[in-house]
């Protein structure tokens, strides 16, 4: 009985380490789901670009063909149009002096014969010097090489990355660092301490303010970040993960923040203090994906915080959905030096650029989305990648180009604006469209959400005390234009000295 109970001891604690590799393969199996999808679309995402870089590279070599099309045309329509005169003036010779040779009269003829024989000569030789020689082959002298690719394309295929290290331990929010400011959050992040793996990198993610889905902000090799243009008065959930060659980590526990509900406030505190080693955050990498915020989160807020003795810059930047990337970038005086002092002015600019996921089908876009044309010539309408439901923004919009004189209209509209009609046709647009408006003009937008106005400028020249009022909702700059006009977007801007001036005045 005793070596019996013995032997099933040993087996009993075989059959549990059973158990446990039985739950650890199940969820091998979810994991090789999961990376089995996000690889697939990785792939997909991979070829697709090479799809699009040959697809553009076709259009290229099209258009030379084209042009050497239309060369071989005009060449060969000259050189017919002038062999045509020839002829025509030869024929022309050739009657006459049938009609010479039928004169009766001798002493008429020859007064006219020998100069009437060197035409006809000097007529000959010029038929004789390469004019009934094609100026131009039929053949296209293009010779299209595409083996090189297609032994590319062939070769494609996956490169084995051998494993080198274990994937990171979760790190550890850094609860003493991280807090709220107005609708700022600062998080701050490390690994455990007797962690030995070599990390790369952290993914930080929020989510919406609002419960929903988690987003990724941050990815880089800091352990530090500030996220502007949060919502105020809302709760955002943020947590922290690390990455190598070997995978991505856990989750770190997940850190529950609410943003301010005061925004009015001129002066304030800076409640915590910057140590010195974290003043410094350069060197940031581009989102892995983008944050879906509520359509008023700003592309790019700049803040600046200045104060007599000291000034502390926060850069941060957010890119709302479908954006193609961002930074975040923080700067501060050293820790000895810094303490609290007090925020005398606080400015906001908003970073943006014109949005092809909301546009008309017709609209062209070209340098990085900042500027616009249509292949159209009804109007198309265009929106910002941006929209506004708070706050002072200004942007500006230089006229590139302006033919046949167009009726372009600019200003702010609702994202659900009629796209394939002039804005400020329906209900969902305030727009300006005449005054001023010629090639190389400057129209400027100013929204002002606070006094709930609408003005523009051309030219530096305000156009009247104000366009509309009792602006409220989500806004987005807009513009509508056709195949005649072109436009190019300037934000970043600060508020013009025309509105600076109204508004000092009682």
């Amino acid at each position: 009985q005793s070596q019996l109970s013995q032997a099933l001891n040993g087996l009993s604690d075989r059959a549990k380490e059973a158990k446990e590799f039985l739950v650890q393969l199940r969820n091998m199996v979810q994991q090789i789901q999961e990376n089995s999808v996000e690889f697939e679309a990785c792939l997909v995402a991979q070829c697709d670009a090479l799809i699009d870089a040959l697809n553009r590279r076709k259009a290229q070599l099209l258009s030379r063909v084209n042009k050497e099309h239309e060369h071989k045309l005009k060449v060969v329509r000259d050189q017919i149009s002038h062999c045509t005169v020839k002829l025509r003036q030869t024929t022309g010779l050739m009657e006459y002096c049938l009609e010479v040779i039928k004169e009766n009269d001798p002493s008429g003829f020859l007064q006219i014969s020998d100069a009437l024989i060197r035409r006809v000569h000097l007529t000959e030789d010029q038929w004789g010097k390469g004019t009934l020689t094609p100026r131009m082959t039929t053949d296209f002298d293009l010779n299209l090489d595409n083996a090189p690719l297609l032994q590319s394309i062939h070769q494609l295929d996956f490169v084995q990355m051998k494993v080198s290290s274990p994937v990171p331990a979760p790190p550890i929010l850094q609860l003493e660092e991280c807090c709220t400011r107005n609708n700022s959050a600062t998080l701050s992040w490390k690994q455990p301490p007797l962690s030995t793996v070599q990390v790369e990198g952290y993914i930080l993610e929020l989510d919406d303010g609002n419960g929903g889905q988690f987003r990724e902000v941050y990815v880089g090799k800091e352990t530090m970040c500030t996220v502007d243009g949060l919502h105020f008065n809302s709760t955002y959930s943020a947590r922290v993960k690390a990455f190598n060659k070997s995978g991505v980590s856990p989750y770190s526990k997940t850190l529950v923040l609410q943003t301010s509900e005061d925004t009015q406030s001129e002066e304030q505190t800076l409640p915590f203090p910057v140590p010195l080693e974290r003043s410094q955050l350069r060197r940031m990498s581009p989102f892995s994906s983008t944050l879906n915020l509520q359509p008023s989160f700003p592309g790019r807020s700049y803040f600046e915080l200045r104060s007599s003795a000291h000034q502390l810059s926060l850069h941060s930047s957010l890119q709302s959905l479908n954006s193609a990337g961002c930074t975040f970038e923080t700067q501060g005086t050293p820790y000895s030096q810094l303490g609290k002092f007090d925020i005398k002015k606080m400015v906001a600019v908003a970073w943006f650029s014109f949005d092809p996921s909301s546009a008309h089908a017709d609209i062209i876009f070209s340098n990085d989305n900042l500027t616009v044309t249509c292949n159209s010539y009804d109007d198309r309408v265009v929106l910002g990648k941006t929209g506004f439901s708070k706050g002072l923004h200004y942007w500006e919009l230089s006229v590139d180009r302006y033919d046949n004189h167009p009726d372009p209209a600019f200003g702010v509209a609702r994202i659900d604006v009629l796209k394939d009609a002039m804005l400020g046709k329906d209900d969902k647009a305030w727009a300006i469209t005449e005054g001023g408006i010629t090639k190389g003009a400057t129209v400027g937008v100013l929204l002002d959400l606070t006094r709930r106005t609408l003005t523009f400028s051309i030219n530096e020249d305000q156009q009247g005390p104000v366009a509309f009022e009792n602006l409220e909702g989500l806004f987005f700059p807009a513009v509508s234009l056709n195949r005649n006009v072109q436009v190019t977007l300037h934000t970043g801007l600060p508020v013009p000295e025309f509105y600076a001036s109204r508004s000092a005045m009682p």
